[in-house]
C-alpha cells in the first residue's frame, strides 16, 4: 500500500520564502487557523506544499517563538541541569 503524495509537486515554489509569502501565510492562519495543512496553501494562495507551510509556521512565524540569546537565568539553569544530568 502506498501513501498518497502530500501535494502535487508540479508548479510548486522551492527555496527561500519571500516576505509576501510569509504575510499571506500569517494572514490566512490568523483568520482561519491551521486545521488542514494539505489544503491550506491553495486556500491561502501560496504555491508551496502543506508540509512547507507547516514547517515555516512552526519554526519561524509563530508569534510565541522566543528568539535571541539566553537570559542569565536560562543559562544558569542549563548549566545546573547539565551538571546533574550530564551529556545524555
Amino acid at each position: 500500500m502506498v501513501r498518497a503524495p502530500c501535494c502535487e509537486k508540479m508548479g510548486l515554489k522551492k527555496g527561500p520564502w519571500t516576505l509576501e509569502e510569509d504575510r499571506l501565510l500569517v494572514s490566512y492562519i490568523e483568520k482561519h487557523g491551521h486545521d488542514n495543512w494539505r489544503a491550506l496553501p491553495k486556500q491561502a494562495g501560496l504555491l508551496r506544499c502543506g508540509k512547507s507551510c507547516r514547517l515555516r509556521w512552526t519554526n519561524y512565524l509563530r508569534p510565541d517563538i522566543k528568539r535571541g540569546n539566553f537570559t542569565k537565568e536560562e543559562e544558569d539553569t542549563i548549566i545546573k541541569l547539565h551538571e546533574v544530568l550530564g551529556n545524555k
